[in-house]
């Protein structure tokens, strides 16, 4: 497969990779929650190869190569959708589409809802809309965001080497992932240091819950919104499957065309699956 091109937007604030020729049709990508741009390192060539794009993968805030936010910013949901926004304007980019996983999903389903004339299509991956908190539990969310936030950030964590750091983040992680799935994510989020040993750079505020969530009324709402067409590619064994709230996300999205395939959260990223899901994308598109 074909090496990325690193790339530097938003005036320095964010780092991506690119695939493709420059003049090719772009889309943006946007990753998962605690990954980064290598989360598409497997797909990304394959729909290069098939379509005639490019796709630039950017590091949202706090994530891979990126920029943290300064101090005493917190991350919300919506922030990243600067990130997004600035990303187009670097690319000089009037509108385009969105490749999106997880947490990316859901950044996508607010920027194309609240600004669909930059955004020409979604393909989301096994994430639609964004995490939710009920009403009447509001006050518990506030209090476990504001109990998390002052709390003392800890050390970021240290490993002798990549590989036993690739396997923390199998043993650790929030979705089942093994090694081959994690490895590229896990090569981008560490500095090598000078005895050998490997340091995590993810900003550990990252890891602080929600001071406030959108609750299932507003999250159903944003979605009832998007005029853009969108694909969801889900993971047979992902976190959508037929759960009462993931159902009714997917039935407030006019015209959503639907596509399960054999694979977890990380499908797209699973070296078993990935072709399957650069199939799935190329055929809906391309027809």
């Amino acid at each position: 497969m074909s090496e990325p091109t690193s790339l530097v937007l938003a005036s320095g604030r964010l780092a991506a990779l690119a695939w493709g020729e420059a003049s090719a049709p772009t889309w943006l990508a946007l990753h998962g929650w605690l990954d980064n741009a290598a989360s598409f390192s497997r797909l990304a060539p394959l729909l290069v190869e098939r379509m005639g794009i490019r796709i630039v993968a950017i590091d949202f805030a706090g994530h891979g190569l990126s920029l943290p936010f300064p101090p005493g910013v917190d991350y919300a949901i919506w922030d990243y959708t600067h990130d997004v926004l600035d990303a187009l304007d670097s690319l000089e980019l009037d509108q385009a589409p969105l490749l999106a996983h997880s947490m990316g999903a859901g950044v996508s389903c607010l920027v194309a809802a609240a600004l669909p004339e930059r955004i020409t299509q979604l393909t989301l991956i096994d994430g639609l809309g964004t995490l939710t908190t009920a009403v009447e539990k509001t006050p518990e969310q506030l209090r476990k965001g504001l109990l998390g936030h002052r709390r003392s950030p800890s050390p970021a964590p240290r490993y002798p080497d990549l590989d036993a750091a690739i396997v923390a983040r199998v043993a650790g992680g929030v979705t089942r992932l093994d090694v081959q799935t994690a490895a590229p994510l896990v090569a981008r989020q560490v500095d090598t240091l000078a005895d050998g040993s490997v340091r995590l750079r993810t900003d550990g505020r990252l890891l602080r819950p929600s001071m406030v969530r959108f609750c299932p009324e507003q999250t159903l709402a944003i979605l009832k919104a998007i005029e853009p067409p969108v694909l969801l590619i889900e993971g047979d064994t992902g976190i959508l499957s037929e759960r009462p709230q993931a159902e009714a996300a997917r039935q407030a999205v006019r015209g959503l065309r639907r596509r399960v395939l054999a694979g977890g959260h990380h499908l797209h990223l699973e070296p078993w699956a990935v072709k399957a899901v650069a199939e799935a994308i190329s055929d809906a598109w391309q027809q």
